[in-house]
């Protein structure tokens, strides 16, 4: 397959959190500043970088050789919480108002079923080493793509005049679904 065709599916056509819904737990949380959503969005794009190399590599040199599949899901999940910890650490030991700024969410980050949905399709797409890292990478920019999409227009909405009705989670969740019909468009691309 060809590697542009993978990124542009996964950032685009087939994008994590618009298309597919997952990772909706940052999409709304975070989305609300636009330096967050970067962060959160660069933070995440790491994770998935890292955990789709470091899976495949389990995966294809541990688990399948030794037909321990069944052990997929909890050796993912133990790579992803672990590549967590070390963004959260880093996060903080840099820049604690950026860790002060996600908040709850970059723990949560672990529990994103985008990431571990990440490496249970590289698996199932059979993916090489390569296909599966530009999986990622795509991926990774395109929850960074709807997370600052998102951002800006949540921040131009707070001086917009919103009905009472509509203020917060509605006009959220209406965006969020304009967003996702506006990248169904993308699916006539490839």
């Amino acid at each position: 397959m060809n590697l542009i065709i993978i990124f542009i599916s996964a950032a685009l056509i087939n994008n994590f959190v618009l298309i597919q819904f997952l990772g909706i737990c940052p999409f709304v949380g975070v989305s609300k500043k636009m330096d967050s959503a970067v962060s959160m969005g660069l933070a995440v794009t790491f994770v998935m970088v890292i955990s789709a190399a470091v899976t495949w590599l389990i995966y294809n040199l541990i688990l399948e050789p030794t037909n321990m599949q069944i052990l997929e899901y909890v050796s993912f999940i133990l790579v992803i919480a672990s590549l967590v910890q070390l963004v959260e650490m880093f996060i903080k030991k840099v820049s604690k108002p950026l860790y002060d700024s996600l908040g709850i969410f970059l723990p949560l980050i672990t529990t994103n079923c985008a990431i571990l949905g990440l490496a249970l399709i590289s698996v199932l797409r059979e993916y090489s080493f390569i296909q599966s890292v530009v999986f990622a990478v795509g991926a990774g920019v395109g929850f960074t793509l709807a997370l600052v999409i998102m951002a800006g227009i949540r921040e131009e909405l707070e001086l917009a005049p919103v009905p009472k009705h509509f203020k917060g989670a509605g006009i959220t969740m209406i965006i969020a679904g304009c967003l996702g019909l506006a990248f169904m468009g993308f699916s006539g691309l490839i």
